[in-house]
């Protein structure tokens, strides 16, 4: 048995705020993690000898280190499973950019192999799993939008009404633990609650109702902005290019970026900023072509795609609850 087109879904993180560190030197963190519908493709062949394999490894990744591969190994271990797999990815998340595309295909991996081995095992039990390969596994493996704490592991899911965003890659690769080392990073954001977000932010819920629309307005902050944007200024340049184009569009990063994204109420209006934009950045750079001299260093950055929200994981449905 095979399994093909295996979706791996992006998050990004609504708001990101850094509320304490742990003695081990993790940081604790209140967040609230959303799935889009950009996604890497997992393909998935069973074998007979037990090994494990990443065909078309990515570049600079040794096997070692490779989150499918890890995944594929933990839950072979964990099972007993005697069986092995050929893996192969399709990426289309930007490596780095705080998308989780490492961590949604281990997930994704955890889960199609659950399946493709008939292992049987709860998604509490994946979960576990999860953990150890990285703080944002465990909630691919949740499959729904969550409100998650302490290092990431603690996750509540919340409702969340249907939104669009358009994705923006600028020209930087930003390391997470480097983000995380800064001396001038915040790390006393204070508490909030589960219900000072839904009521507080953009989404409200009443008892046994769906989500209503309150502002566009953005809910709290990503803590981590303020050290990319003073080590990456070219993340800081996107991010003000993008907010000063006059579509009423609030501009975050995403994780410890460096990609960024703007909500929309729906995916065609994220599909006509994204067109707009798109014509802005020709005009501009034809305009920079022929200046005698730049007064300041050009925007550079890329769209990545308009993507949906998600309801929940694509896989969701895969694991026994």
């Amino acid at each position: 048995m095979n399994l093909y087109d295996v979706p791996a879904p992006a998050k990004i993180n609504l708001f990101l705020h850094v509320v304490g560190r742990r003695a081990d030197g993790y940081h604790l963190l209140q967040t609230v993690f959303r799935f889009i519908g950009l996604a890497d493709t997992l393909h998935f062949e069973s074998r007979a000898d037990g090994a494990i394999v990443r065909e078309e490894p990515l570049p600079g990744v040794p096997p070692e280190n490779d989150l499918t591969v890890r995944a594929a190994r933990a839950l072979q271990a964990a099972a007993g499973v005697r069986q092995g797999v050929s893996i192969r990815v399709e990426k289309r998340i930007p490596m780095g950019g705080g998308l989780g595309g490492g961590s949604s295909d281990a997930a994704s991996t955890l889960i199609a192999l659950n399946r493709l081995w008939n292992t049987g095992l709860s998604r509490a039990e994946l979960m576990r799993l999860a953990l150890p390969l990285g703080a944002d596994v465990p909630v691919f493996v949740f499959g729904q939008p969550a409100f998650a704490e302490g290092v990431g592991e603690v996750l509540t899911a919340v409702p969340l009404p249907e939104r669009a965003y358009l994705i923006a890659q600028p020209d930087a690769t930003v390391p997470t633990p480097a983000v995380f080392a800064d001396p001038d990073l915040t790390r006393d954001t204070p508490c909030i609650t589960i219900a000072d977000f839904l009521a507080s932010s953009r989404f409200e819920a009443s008892a046994g109702s769906d989500p209503v629309d309150r502002s566009f307005s953005a809910f709290g902050r990503n803590d981590l902005e303020p050290v990319v944007f003073k080590r990456y200024p070219e993340v800081l340049r996107a991010a003000r290019w993008l907010a000063d184009q006059g579509l009423g569009i609030d501009v975050r990063m995403s994780g410890s970026g460096a990609c960024l994204f703007a909500e929309f109420p729906d995916l065609s209006s994220a599909i006509l900023a994204e067109r707009e934009i798109a014509a802005t950045m020709r005009v501009a750079g034809k305009m920079a072509e022929t200046s005698q001299a730049m007064q300041e260093p050009p925007v550079r950055f890329r769209l990545v795609q308009a993507s949906p929200g998600l309801i929940e994981h694509p896989l969701r449905h895969w694991i026994a609850s």
